[in-house]
């Protein structure tokens, strides 16, 4: 690894909480999820969303800032999303608003042990259009290129985007880089988003060139790229120094600065939903890692987030439930 990822991931050691400024990247969807009763609740959730609003929860009380990064409609929903974000203390100076887009939709399907799958309609999603000429402004882009520590983003974040949009987000990433800002990434591969894996490999390659730290799961490294093992996915993600390996109730791993740690899981007896489990455990983790705390700390206290986070339905749980985790942290 090069001297100025060894001076990223050692800065983020030793980061300062006055006025650290994260920046999430992505795509916030109207969400629909079913109760025990059948009925479907109407909500607002997207896998970098969701890590934003545990970030901010996992951070309340500091002089950290939260920033959302995407481009919504100018209709009811989009303005109803915006008021939510705000509620969760996330700053909305880096969303873009697009005429004639909406948010896209997702449904929640699950089966009888709690375990997920989605169904999409984001075609018209505005969120596609965040690095386009009719989204983020030059001002915006200043702003996360310039003036923002932390930069995080997932698969999903960098598969809505086509080609054109990829290029503009890897020179904002390569320009905030190079003037200090950390970058996370959380691989999240969803197939269906990709025209082919070999497309999705290339450009989770050239993000992990630019990355500091990769919180990847073990599931979608192995559909991705073959791995056999969360071993096999950590030696394969060589050129980052700090890699958590997420591998559901099988705990995960974590290397940081050449050590490596298996740090187990939370046994959960009532799991109903696993929607945001690993989103979740990315916004403990990093909030942890802000506050000085080391990654095997950050495990544990992901794992405990993401443990309580599968326990209800959606994405979003109570504030008044997370507010009792982060009291026992």
């Amino acid at each position: 690894m090069d001297a100025q990822k060894d001076r990223c991931v050692s800065s983020f050691l030793t980061a300062s909480t006055v006025n650290t400024r994260i920046a999430c990247i992505g795509e916030c969807m109207i969400e629909l999820s079913a109760s025990d009763e059948g009925i479907y609740k109407q909500s607002f959730a997207g896998d970098t969303f969701n890590t934003a609003v545990y970030l901010a929860r996992s951070l309340s009380g500091t002089d950290c800032s939260v920033s959302y990064t995407t481009a919504i409609g100018c209709d009811d929903l989009s303005n109803r999303m915006l008021d939510l974000w705000h509620s969760e203390n996330i700053n909305c100076h880096l969303v873009a608003k697009v005429k004639e887009k909406h948010p896209g939709i997702y449904i929640i399907n699950l089966d009888d042990s709690g375990e997920r799958s989605f169904s999409y309609w984001r075609n018209n999603s505005a969120a596609r259009m965040t690095f386009t000429k009719n989204g983020l402004n030059k001002e915006q882009k200043d702003i996360l290129e310039s003036n923002t520590d932390i930069i995080y983003l997932s698969g999903i974040s960098i598969g809505i985007l086509d080609n054109e949009s990829f290029g503009s987000l890897i020179k904002i990433l390569e320009s905030a880089n190079k003037k200090g800002a950390r970058i996370a990434f959380d691989s999240n591969y969803r197939a269906a988003l990709w025209p082919s894996a070999e497309i999705a490999q290339e450009r989770y390659q050239r993000i992990m060139q630019l990355c500091d730290i990769a919180l990847v799961t073990f599931s979608d490294e192995q559909d991705l790229f073959g791995d056999n093992s969360p071993e096999a996915t950590l030696n394969r993600i060589d050129r980052v120094s700090e890699v958590i390996v997420k591998n559901g109730s099988d705990g995960c791993l974590v290397r940081n600065a050449g050590q490596t740690l298996f740090i187990p899981s939370m046994t959960i007896d009532n799991i109903v939903d696993t929607t945001a489990a690993g989103d979740s455990f990315n916004g403990a983790y990093l909030a942890a890692r802000i506050l000085g705390h080391s990654p095997e700390h950050a495990a544990r206290a992901g794992h405990r987030m993401a443990g309580t986070v599968i326990q209800y339905h959606g994405a979003i749980i109570s504030k008044n439930v997370t507010n009792q985790i982060l009291e026992s942290l």
